[in-house]
């Protein structure tokens, strides 16, 4: 089975869109066939994708640092819940076993994990494609920044473009099955 890592919040945040948004994308990869790997937690819109996957029969693997299981924010019911001792190795497993990575808005980490698992596709580390599902626009304000990026030279259109971005679940999830990745990195002087 393939897996596509999630990243998204513990809080639901103040919009009901967003609970909305994480079930609809947990529906999506039931109907597609594919399980997910998540952060472990049964709270927030992490809860509610993993719990919607679980009742449409679909498997969820969850990864969450054992500091966390001890204050009990680790999803009981999982098919498999996999613990680790740091983020830093929640991170990297949660990568090896996913086919692709989509991130939901969150906060911090998870901007974070998509931040990560982006320098490390333009790096050549990965070669999974990584998205985001702009709920509501929640993403506007990174997507405008990101492009603020590529205009003062910083970041380069080509890596750039190697985020796919989509407000339904499943245009994202039909983007991901063309990915191509792109060529080992050849670094020179100049926006990296």
């Amino acid at each position: 089975m393939q897996y596509v890592c999630v990243y998204c919040g513990s809080s639901p945040g103040v919009r009901p869109d967003y609970v909305s948004a994480a079930r609809e994308l947990g529906r999506a990869l039931v109907d597609r066939g594919l399980g997910l790997v998540y952060g472990g937690a049964h709270c927030g819109t992490m809860g509610v994708l993993a719990d919607t996957v679980l009742a449409g029969g679909g498997q969820v693997l969850g990864v969450i640092p054992h500091g966390l299981v001890h204050l009990e924010v680790a999803h009981r019911g999982l098919t498999e819940l996999i613990t680790v001792e740091t983020l830093h190795e929640r991170k990297a497993r949660m990568l090896e076993l996913s086919w692709a990575l989509v991130t939901l808005p969150g906060g911090y980490g998870t901007h974070d994990e998509l931040f990560e698992a982006l320098s490390w596709l333009q790096l050549g580390i990965h070669a999974k494609p990584v998205g985001l599902l702009n709920v509501r626009g929640y993403f506007d304000g990174l997507l405008a920044h990101l492009e603020l990026a590529v205009s003062e030279g910083f970041l380069r259109p080509e890596h750039h473009a190697l985020l796919q971005v989509e407000s339904e679940p499943e245009a994202l999830l039909d983007r991901f099955r063309d990915f191509v990745p792109p060529a080992r990195p050849a670094w020179r002087s100049g926006a990296e």
